[in-house]
């Protein structure tokens, strides 16, 4: 039951409204002026606060305010006579939700009251879904312990709250987006909008105005004015993913934006400024863009004022288990828990493939184990084929070779393999450092690894 207090000076105003109110399920207390009524609110918390404008001593404006500085979650709504109407919409400009005129008809009334209520339901939740939201994309919630990954966490912490422009630059899957997202939710902009757009996934010809929005007529089909995404982003952050995508002719537009913060609808001539926090990403390497002459180099410059380089999931292979536990919570949350971990064989595979496609490769494999699997541990048959072929543990020695039709010659295979491939690994495919770490001659080493058919697993 949403709590209402009306503030009136005239008992006979007070009183109907308060009846209009209590009749529709509302719990509505009087106040019977500002004062007390400003003294109520300092006492008890409301929903809803209606209130005269015109009152002897203390106003209607003077309560808005103390509404808006000590509780702005209340809403208000200001009643008020013909010939002050002007002044019921400068509260509504100041902040107040609605004015309703004298005398009070009960439909009028509780049209807004049930606006303004659902209004503030809304605001809630969406202040709850940001507050979910910079809880997802704390920094501190990237999974990882690794010393790149930790490199990255100091850097968004230091970055955050400033209006430098950023470029992420990293291989596809490594989780740029959730870069920009934990930085834009960690800055003072987070109850902005954030802005993505990938500019790799739009056709060239629609992309400027995707961007920049078009005047209505500016081209065939253009029947209206269109917004683009600078000016959805105002206040907040824009990302600009797969940047280097862009045309030459668009990176000029992107260049006077970094350089002044305005620009001009597709069509259009009056420059439209904005206040945006630019963050860029791309997998390419600029450098070599640039030479070639796919990319400027002055554009490039403006927008890596602040370099972030996302690795690999091969160069932090140590972060894998926890990135797989993460993954088994998150894609089994709300549901009966299927699969609860890994073998040690199907982990030992997971942690020598060197994964080109990262992390969210990683993510859509634990996907496909959930869905597949019958276990409720992951084994090394559960892997992909191409998983267990790049390993070296075909099945771990410690298991009952008998039970599943194993030897003692294959086991001592399947370890001198594991062990060869391990000192690969260590030495970069050097075999004559290989050979070193395993303690035998070179030409030993070129034997056994054609006795155990892993010339093609093996570089030169």
């Amino acid at each position: 039951m949403a709590r209402v207090l009306v503030i009136d000076d005239d008992p006979v105003v007070l009183n109907v409204i308060a009846d209009i109110l209590k009749a529709n399920g509302y719990e509505a207390l009087t106040a019977p002026d500002g004062e007390s009524g400003i003294k109520e609110l300092e006492s008890n918390s409301y929903d809803l606060v209606i209130t005269d404008l015109m009152m002897t001593d203390v106003g209607g404006m003077e309560v808005l305010e103390h509404v808006l500085a000590n509780s702005p979650e209340t809403i208000c709504i200001i009643l008020t006579g013909y010939g002050t109407i002007k002044s019921s919409v400068k509260a509504i400009k100041k902040g107040a939700f609605d004015y309703i005129t004298k005398p009070v008809t009960a439909p009028r009334l509780l049209v807004s009251v049930e606006k303004a209520l659902k209004f503030r339901s809304l605001e809630k939740e969406n202040i709850r879904l940001k507050k979910e939201l910079r809880r997802k994309y704390r920094y501190d919630n990237f999974i990882g312990t690794s010393e790149p990954i930790k490199k990255i966490y100091d850097l968004i912490e230091k970055v955050a709250d400033t209006d430098g422009t950023i470029l992420i630059s990293g291989a596809t899957g490594t989780g740029k987006e959730l870069i920009a997202r934990a930085i834009h939710y960690n800055s003072s902009r987070n109850d902005k909008p954030m802005v993505v757009i990938n500019c790799g996934a739009i056709p060239e010809e629609l992309l400027e105005s995707e961007l920049f929005g078009h005047e209505k007529g500016a081209f065939t089909g253009a029947h209206k004015v269109r917004i683009g995404r600078f000016e959805m982003a105002n206040s907040g952050t824009i990302f600009l993913d797969e940047v280097a995508e862009m045309t030459p002719a668009l990176q000029v537009k992107l260049l006077r934006v970094l350089q002044e913060r305005k620009f001009e609808r597709v069509g259009g001539t009056k420059s439209i400024h904005v206040d945006i926090r630019i963050i860029a990403a791309t997998n390419k390497n600029l450098t070599i863009a640039i030479n070639n002459g796919t990319f400027r180099e002055d554009l490039y410059y403006r927008l890596n004022v602040i370099p972030i380089k996302v690795p690999s999931l091969k160069q932090r292979k140590s972060d894998i288990k926890l990135l797989v536990d993460f993954f088994l919570k998150k894609l089994q949350r709300g549901k009966k828990q299927r699969i609860k971990g890994f073998s040690p064989a199907a982990m030992d595979a997971m942690l020598m493939y060197d994964w080109p496609g990262n992390v969210r490769e990683l993510e859509n494999l634990v996907k496909r184990i959930i869905i597949l699997c019958d276990n409720q541990v992951a084994g090394f048959d559960d892997l992909p084929e191409h998983l267990q072929q790049n390993s070296v543990l075909i099945q771990p020695v410690e298991e009952d070779l008998l039970e599943r039709g194993g030897t003692f010659s294959g086991a001592v295979k399947n370890f001198e393999k594991r062990l060869i491939l391990e000192a690969l690994e260590k030495s970069d495919g050097v075999k004559t450092k290989a050979a070193k770490l395993l303690n035998i001659k070179r030409t030993t080493l070129v034997e056994k690894i054609k006795k155990q058919n892993m010339a093609d697993a093996v570089s030169a």
